[in-house]
């Protein structure tokens, strides 16, 4: 079943001039004309360059970031549409879990503060229930119930994470955004930060939208995958069929920097490495925005944009070459 529904997505974010009169002259087109589903309990993992819009997505999905067009209907209710009333009592079914354990946690308050903030704004509970259920998160996310009230600064990068991750348990949601969750901690860390997620996600029945630029991540934990490249998806597919048999030339290139464990089978893969860099997302090129790095582009490419079509059931490719 249908957890979340987006479509036809876009976020512009508007580029002024003048100081006083200011006016728009143009636009960033972070996300532009997105469509998804998540089933409930599903991974859905979001991959692509930086700049190519994964994290704006999600906050804008959240409406953490106002959308420019387009719905998003998650658990059967318009998000955009709704009220603050609304929003308020969504708010505790929708949370995300930020890229910076650093920065993302308020160095002035305990843990214990942290975690008892989401249940205090939403009247969840208070005092001792308060206290004992931020204890009984902080088991659940492997740490020491004893530890609440220590500072932000006490704990290592991967400790902080899981602290991020207890405090967006604490409404008990249905859907977290992880935005990168595991990208600013040490690879070691990431493997046992990545294992919690699934298993919390089995435990509590969660729903993930995990947003990620390293593919051997999103391959272990997602059940579907979406290729984003200058705010449109490339290509959609379910896992499988995705790493096994990539098919827009944008999806061949990330998988081939994949490293492979086998120096052999490494000395013999072929490695596409794409020329240039990332279009600016204020002047996309026409067509398709992959055709100015595309190593298999003809002409045609440059004046259609490609429609993200279906060529298998469970997978969708936006190429006018497939």
């Amino acid at each position: 079943m249908s957890l979340l529904d987006v479509k036809n997505l876009k976020k512009y974010f508007p580029i002024t001039s003048g100081f006083i009169f200011s006016k728009t002259v143009g636009n960033v087109r972070a996300v532009d004309d997105v469509s998804l589903e998540v089933n409930e309990g599903e991974t859905l993992g979001i991959v692509g360059e930086s700049g190519s819009g994964k994290s704006t997505l999600g906050r804008v999905i959240l409406r953490l970031n106002e959308p420019t067009d387009g719905e998003v209907i998650f658990d059967g209710t318009d998000v955009f549409k709704a009220n603050s009333k609304v929003l308020r009592h969504l708010r505790k079914k929708m949370q995300i879990i930020f890229q910076d354990p650093y920065a993302s946690l308020n160095p002035r308050m305990t843990v214990g503060g942290i975690i008892a903030e989401p249940l205090k704004l939403h009247h969840l509970t208070n005092g001792k229930g308060s206290q004992e259920r931020v204890k009984e998160l902080l088991n659940v996310v492997g740490l020491n119930s004893n530890q609440a009230n220590r500072y932000p600064h006490e704990f290592s990068g991967g400790q902080r994470q899981r602290i991020g991750i207890a405090r967006a348990l604490a409404v008990q949601p249905k859907l977290i955004v992880a935005d990168e969750p595991v990208s600013a901690l040490d690879v070691s860390i990431q493997a046992q930060v990545i294992n919690l997620m699934q298993e919390l996600q089995q435990k509590f029945k969660l729903t993930y939208i995990f947003i990620s630029h390293d593919l051997s991540v999103v391959k272990h934990i997602s059940n579907h995958v979406a290729v984003m490249y200058l705010g449109k998806f490339m290509e959609i597919a379910e896992k499988n069929k995705l790493y096994n048999n990539p098919l827009h030339p944008y999806t061949k290139a990330l998988m081939s920097a994949i490293p492979i464990p086998d120096p052999e089978i490494q000395k013999q893969r072929q490695r596409i490495i794409l020329q240039g860099d990332i279009p600016s997302p204020i002047h996309p090129p026409p067509g398709c925005p992959f055709h100015t790095r595309c190593p298999i582009a003809i002409e045609k490419c440059k004046e259609s944009v490609p429609e993200l079509k279906a060529v298998e059931s469970g997978h969708k490719v936006a190429c006018i070459r497939v």
